[in-house]
C-alpha cells in the first residue's frame, strides 16, 4: 500500500479521466491520495474530490503564488473550508522566490498567518519553498516554538523538496517530514537523492506533485499517482530497504503525519 501524499487531482489536466487515474492508482497500490489546494477555488474542488472519492483527502489554504491580493480577512474562507470532513491539513501554503506573482512580504504575512491558523485547529501543513529556503526556516522556526504539544512531534512536511542539505537538516530538526517527488529519479539529481538519503525513515513521504514532475520513467508525460511508486522504488534503494519495507514506512509516517488513522 502507498499514499500519494501531494497530488492536484482537481487540476483539469485530469479533467479528461479522472476517474481511471484513481483507479489506475489503486490497480498499483496507490490507495490514498492527499490534494491540497491553492486557492479558494481549488479548496473547494479539493473538498468535492475528497467527498466523492474514498481514497481522496484533502488540504485547503493558499499557495504563495496565490497571495497578491491576501489579507486576514481570508483566513475566514480558509477556517470554513478546514472544518470539512476529509481535511488533513493546512496547504499548500509557503514562500516562492521564483516566480514574481506576490510581493515577499505579502507573502511572510499569508504564511505566518496560515501557519498560527493551523495551530489554532491542530492541523498540520503542506510547506512550498522555492528558492526561500533561509526565510521560510526563519519564519517555520518562530512557529514551531509556539506548538501545541499535539503537534511538535507532527508539525508537517515540506513537500517536493529541492532544497541544500542544510535546510534539510534544520527542518529536520524542527520535527518537519520531507517529501520527495519524480526528480529523484533523473539522471542529475544527485543533490536531492544525497538529502534523501540522510533524510531519517521516519521523516520520509513520497509525492507526485501530479501532474507535475513526472518521474524518469514517463518523463515528458502528465504525472499521476499511480508513478509515485517509482518515487518509493527510488528511495528503496538509496535506503537499502525492499520495495515493501519502503512502502510500509512511508505510509505510516503519513497516516501518523496527517491523522488518516482517524478518518
Amino acid at each position: 500500500m502507498l499514499i500519494d501524499t501531494h497530488c492536484h487531482l482537481d487540476f483539469d489536466a485530469y479533467d479528461s479521466d479522472r476517474p481511471a487515474v484513481i483507479e489506475r492508482a489503486a490497480a498499483v497500490g496507490v490507495t490514498r491520495i492527499i490534494n491540497p489546494a491553492t486557492d479558494r477555488q481549488t479548496g473547494a474542488a479539493a473538498l468535492a474530490l475528497a467527498a466523492a472519492y474514498p481514497g481522496v483527502y484533502a488540504a485547503v489554504g493558499m499557495h504563495p503564488n496565490s497571495t497578491a491580493a491576501y489579507t486576514p480577512a481570508d483566513l475566514g474562507w480558509i477556517t470554513e473550508q478546514a472544518a470539512a470532513p476529509k481535511v488533513v491539513a493546512i496547504g499548500e501554503i509557503g514562500l516562492d522566490y521564483h516566480w514574481d506573482a506576490s510581493p515577499k512580504p505579502v507573502q511572510w504575512q499569508a504564511l505566518e498567518d496560515q501557519l498560527a491558523l493551523a495551530a489554532r485547529l491542530g492541523l498540520p501543513v503542506i510547506i512550498h519553498n522555492r528558492e526561500a529556503g533561509e526565510d521560510v526556516l526563519r519564519i517555520l522556526t518562530a512557529w514551531a516554538a509556539t506548538l501545541p504539544e499535539a503537534l511538535r512531534d507532527r508539525p508537517g512536511v515540506l513537500h517536493s523538496f529541492s532544497a541544500p542539505l542544510q535546510i534539510a537538516e534544520q527542518a529536520l530538526a524542527l520535527g518537519f517530514c520531507l517529501g520527495f517527488t519524480g526528480p529523484i529519479t533523473y539522471k542529475n539529481a544527485h543533490d536531492v537523492r544525497l538529502v534523501a538519503s540522510a533524510t531519517p525513515l521516519d521523516r520520509l513521504l513520497i509525492e507526485t506533485d501530479g501532474p507535475y514532475l513526472t518521474p524518469q520513467q514517463h518523463r515528458g508525460s502528465r504525472n499521476e499517482p499511480a508513478y509515485v511508486r517509482f518515487v518509493a522504488e527510488r528511495l528503496a534503494a538509496l535506503h537499502n530497504c525492499t520495495d515493501a519495507e519502503i512502502a510500509a514506512l512511508t505510509t505510516a509516517n503519513a497516516e501518523r503525519l496527517f491523522g488518516l488513522h482517524r478518518l
